[in-house]
């Protein structure tokens, strides 16, 4: 007989879907081999009150395999043993002031895992932060990578445009460090393709430095595809991640990327990417001019990239995954 595994989902909103996309590929990988179920919880936020709506939406069954996917650690309280928990980041703990921190530690980290069978985390980088804050149950911390979602397909006739390159950036949040991609960037012969609302502030950047650039918001997984195919590299000098998707599906694409030397960066780009300081806005610009003014550079990082993603591969993942919910 099958394992049945209920698979936990946050409330979906339009401009977040990354969790989702993830799973989709891993459920579309296991699905012969397991019997899914899907629930999405029916309110968003992290007020008290949709805490509690959340939690007593859910009905579990001892009988039955839980996994959250992710954002709603808290759900775990309630599952039990018979869950495992996927913990994305870390760094929403670390925020607010010293009582915030404090719960959020508490309600999304420490209490959950007290209760949850097993924790997987996206990195090495993570599992060390993760155990920073769970001394006690570390021995429950699994690292289980993101998978290269399947619709990420090497794109090796695009031809590099050396004059004026497509500079990919993707995301807007502060960690995405775009105010410094923006000034380093300033008088290069370049367009910018942006993915995230930009804030005023970020705006008013882009036009100080008279730089051209195409702005996308609430883009579908298949959109983000055809901007990978279309663009000349990557640059995403994130501050934190605790994976970083964008550098994986550029390298899949056969993208030259340029990310930052710091944690998970650049634990999950291995030997493809140029690695810079994201604090330093000449590191930055160096960076990019090497890529674009280095052909040999280039097809050495994307050669590197192909090899290097063989590690992310869906089969291999999902294949993880399964063995996890066979011990449990």
């Amino acid at each position: 007989m099958k394992l049945k595994i209920n698979y936990i989902f946050r409330k979906r909103l339009s401009q977040y879907h990354s969790i989702e996309e993830l799973f989709a590929s891993l459920q579309e990988q296991l699905q012969s081999q397991v019997d899914i179920r899907t629930i999405e919880l029916p309110h968003s936020g992290a007020s008290v009150g949709t805490l509690l709506n959340n939690l007593s939406y859910i009905k579990a069954n001892p009988q039955e395999l839980y996994h959250i996917t992710g954002d709603v650690n808290y759900i775990g309280v309630k599952l039990g043993k018979r869950s495992l928990l996927t913990v994305h980041d870390i760094q929403s703990a670390l925020r607010g002031n010293w009582i915030k921190r404090q719960l959020k530690k508490w309600i999304w980290f420490q209490w959950p895992a007290s209760r949850v069978r097993f924790i997987t985390v996206i990195s090495e980088f993570s599992k060390r932060e993760l155990s920073v804050l769970v001394p006690k149950h570390r021995h429950k911390i699994k690292v289980v990578y993101n998978p290269l979602n399947s619709a990420i397909l090497p794109d090796l006739d695009h031809t590099f445009n050396a004059g004026r390159p497509k500079i990919l950036l993707m995301g807007t949040k502060p960690n995405k460090n775009l105010e410094r991609s923006i000034e380093a960037l300033s008088g290069l012969s370049c367009q910018l393709l942006i993915v995230g609302p930009l804030t005023g502030h970020q705006k008013h950047l882009l036009q100080q430095h008279q730089i051209h650039y195409q702005n996308y918001v609430r883009l579908n997984f298949k959109d983000i595809v055809k901007l990978y195919q279309q663009c000349d590299l990557l640059c995403f000098p994130s501050t934190y991640e605790g994976f970083g998707m964008p550098i994986i599906e550029a390298q899949g694409t056969g993208r030259p990327v340029l990310t930052s030397n710091l944690g998970a960066m650049k634990e999950v780009a291995g030997e493809g990417a140029l690695l810079v300081d994201p604090f330093d806005l000449q590191a930055i610009r160096n960076g990019a001019l090497q890529l674009i003014e280095d052909e040999e550079l280039r097809q050495h990082l994307v050669l590197k990239g192909l090899k290097n993603v063989e590690r992310f591969k869906l089969e291999q993942i999902a294949k993880q995954y399964l063995e996890l919910y066979q011990q449990m």
